[in-house]
């Protein structure tokens, strides 16, 4: 069994517990918190042991009425992993890792360099094997991955060119806008997801740009992709056997967002969430050697599974193939 440290308990570090729980070949020895919240509460009525960031914050979390197994620094003696999750703490937390000689897979919040290898699992599992330190990257550069990786297999990628329609937060954050507003973010082009690409899929020919709408759920992405081999019949075949790529058509009700994370909660996952980047079938289309189409990333939930491939992929334990398969099947993901 892979024991597995989880430093944070917020959007992603609690889905990844979860996640880390369904896993056979893993046991989660416990999650790090630094404030007695309610996701804390939540977190110990669900039998997850609770540690705490030093020694201060343990005497905080149990006057709270938190029941405290320990601090980080001893939850770090007991792991062969740690996932940071931390909302871009990672170079600030690195030096406590190294010092206890862990593994740790960091978020995509993260710069590259602080672990030299990005991931997504589906386009370069082989690059983290037996790593000390991987980055699994972000929601957004995830599901462009998958995606360009899948339509570049099954086509030819020449050239891409990548508009992000981004949501402005996530929903337990009041704190961020924009209100009434659509925002360039840069508006000084491109923006920097390319470049985040690359740092998995070495050689695309991609430009990206970005704007952020007041919304919390999802972010919606419009590509066009000049193909070596102009056939949209080739890129759905591609996307039927891909993993982790669902199509859905607008005639079904996909009609937006909100369509498809309704989509997600009826099929009875937990927190509605959706692991897959959901294509729309229907905006499939080539004109003149170019492929457009729209999809749509859930950005709570789409890095979840990579974590958990992450995880074996950097401990060595099984091949991507099967890694993959093994983390769907606990998920229930569609494909």
């Amino acid at each position: 069994m892979i024991k597995v440290a989880i430093n944070a308990y917020g959007t992603i570090g609690r889905r990844v517990a979860d996640a880390i729980k369904l896993q056979k070949d893993m046991e989660l020895l416990g999650i790090v918190k630094r404030t007695p919240d309610y996701m804390a509460q939540v977190a110990m009525q669900r039998g997850i042991n609770i540690y705490a960031s030093d020694q201060q914050t343990k005497v905080k979390l149990q006057q709270a009425g938190l029941k405290v197994e320990g601090t980080l620094d001893e939850l770090l003696q007991l792991a062969d992993i740690v996932v940071d999750a931390s909302p871009e703490k990672g170079e600030e937390n690195k030096p406590m890792y190294e010092k206890a000689g862990k593994k740790v897979v960091f978020q995509g919040g993260e710069e590259h360099s602080i672990a030299g290898t990005s991931f997504v699992a589906q386009c370069n599992y082989d690059e983290a094997i037996g790593k000390k330190y991987v980055r699994v990257v972000s929601c957004n550069t995830t599901a462009l991955c998958r995606v360009l990786k899948t339509v570049d297999d099954a086509a030819g990628i020449e050239q891409a060119i990548a508009t992000l329609v981004r949501r402005a937060t996530d929903p337990n954050d009041p704190k961020k806008g924009p209100i009434d507003s659509v925002v360039p973010d840069p508006v000084q082009l491109p923006s920097h997801h390319a470049e985040d690409v690359k740092t998995v899929l070495h050689n695309i020919n991609l430009t990206t740009m970005a704007v952020k709408v007041p919304t919390t759920h999802m972010h919606l992405h419009a590509l066009a992709i000049k193909l070596r081999e102009p056939d949209a019949e080739k890129v759905v075949e591609g996307f039927d056997k891909a993993p982790r790529i669902v199509l859905l058509e607008s005639r079904e009700g996909y009609s937006s967002t909100s369509g498809i994370m309704d989509f997600a909660r009826e099929l009875g996952r937990p927190r509605g969430d959706l692991y897959e980047v959901a294509v729309w079938k229907d905006s499939i289309r080539v004109s003149n050697g170019w492929l457009y189409l729209f999809m749509a990333i859930h950005q709570e939930a789409i890095v979840v599974p990579e974590n958990v491939d992450c995880i074996r992929a950097m401990l060595g334990t099984v091949d991507s193939k099967t890694s993959i398969e093994m983390t769907n099947r606990s998920l229930a993901l569609i494909k």
